[in-house]
């Protein structure tokens, strides 16, 4: 499917992928700010976000990968470099390893890159946590304003403890590409990936973001866009 998105800025493209639940339109909104000027900055929303519209939610990461492609073929973009963090990390990392003649870089965060021995344990307690704030008046009045689709479908995809593609995550020897993986300090989980990733192949760069987690576009907002331009302008030496 042809993905709804946001254009800003000119020169190369920079798509910004966003987390679950979130669209092109709310999510990286600093980023495209300090990127647009330099850069043509693609937020589309994802499928089953926003105005991306669907009632398949089945096979969500590699159905992305396909709309991402069909997307880019359409407005006549042959590579682009690509940011994301969460739902929005897996997408890129999927599309880079499906396609990666289409990527000329990829940055990723809010990666899991083994899995822990109490997963089950761990999404059980998300599951709980989720619930608790989608009773919220707010949090579903938001949802409703930025979605045109079923949010509460989309969200209950990702309720099932095998969800997350591991298999995906856990080897990135394959990738060709410049790749920049950013971490909280404060994910645990996530910060694994430190050591694992680049032992596995030497495109990859890691930065460690203090006091942020999960988010850290969102947390730490001007050290991921510096380490980002950064990594962006050694693209030819990395």
């Amino acid at each position: 499917m042809l993905l709804h998105r946001e254009i800003n800025g000119t020169g190369e493209p920079l798509f910004f992928l966003h987390t679950g639940l979130q669209t092109g339109g709310v999510d990286f909104q600093q980023q495209k700010e300090f990127f647009q000027k330099d850069y043509r900055v693609i937020q589309p929303d994802l499928r089953g976000h926003g105005k991306s519209v669907t009632d398949d939610y089945s096979n969500i990461i590699q159905d992305s990968v396909k709309d991402l492609k069909e997307t880019m073929d359409h407005d006549n973009i042959s590579s682009a470099h690509f940011a994301g963090c969460s739902m929005g990390g897996l997408i890129a990392l999927a599309f880079a390893k499906q396609y990666p003649e289409y990527v000329k870089s990829l940055a990723i965060s809010g990666i899991i890159p083994r899995k822990p021995a109490n997963w089950k344990e761990l999404t059980a307690e998300d599951t709980k946590q989720v619930a608790e704030i989608i009773k919220s008046e707010e949090a579903i009045a938001y949802f409703d304003d930025i979605h045109d689709g079923d949010w509460r479908t989309l969200l209950s995809s990702t309720e099932e403890s095998d969800w997350y593609p591991f298999e995906l995550t856990g080897d990135l020897s394959e990738l060709g590409m410049p790749t920049l993986f950013l971490v909280g300090e404060e994910r645990e989980l996530e910060t694994r990936g430190v050591e694992v990733y680049p032992a596995m192949n030497d495109k990859i760069h890691v930065s460690v973001i203090p006091f942020a987690g999960h988010n850290v576009h969102l947390e730490q907002p001007e050290l991921y866009s510096n380490v980002l331009e950064l990594f962006l302008n050694n693209i030819d030496k990395a």
